[in-house]
């Protein structure tokens, strides 16, 4: 069964994870979430579903302002030619629709299929921003705490540079 918003924060407080979130119009690309910017603080991120030719599954956390370069990125990673994941298998794997990727899905991978890659930037910046499930809202919280979340679940994240 997929996880709720709720279930997420639950979760969040059972790892003493400070956190706030606050609600806007959907958002579903970086560049539509520019306005609103200023009126949360910290770092907006994006976040890559990514699928390689031997059906490994990545998900690439980063800057939002940072462009990634899938060429180099999969060179780093060892990956076999990275391209897009379909929306059908952003569904099945981490129970979220394209514009609400988010590395809060990784609480639906049941079968831990995912790769987690953060990108080596990342960690300049104290705290960071993330859709909670669902595109409407932005959760914020410590890098640190994002990091504790992710390997709480039982992954151990690849930090590397995305971009050029």
């Amino acid at each position: 069964m997929t996880a709720t918003p709720e279930d997420l924060f639950a979760f969040l407080d059972q790892l003493g994870i400070e956190h706030s979130t606050m609600t806007h119009p959907p958002i579903f690309t970086v560049e539509e979430g520019r306005d609103w910017h200023d009126r949360i603080p910290g770092l907006h991120c994006k976040n890559l579903f990514l699928k390689d030719k031997k059906d490994k599954i990545w998900l690439a956390v980063m800057p939002g302002d940072k462009r990634a370069d899938l060429n180099r990125l999969e060179k780093r990673v060892r990956a076999a030619r990275l391209s897009f994941g379909k929306p059908e298998l952003l569904q099945e794997v981490l129970g979220l629709t394209p514009g609400s990727v988010t590395p809060f899905g990784l609480i639906n991978d049941a079968t831990r299929r995912v790769t987690v890659i953060v990108d080596g930037d990342l960690p300049k910046s104290e705290w960071v921003n993330f859709h909670p499930l669902h595109n409407a809202a932005s959760t914020t919280l410590r890098l640190a705490d994002l990091l504790r979340f992710i390997r709480a679940l039982g992954y151990d994240p690849l930090i590397v540079d995305c971009g050029p």
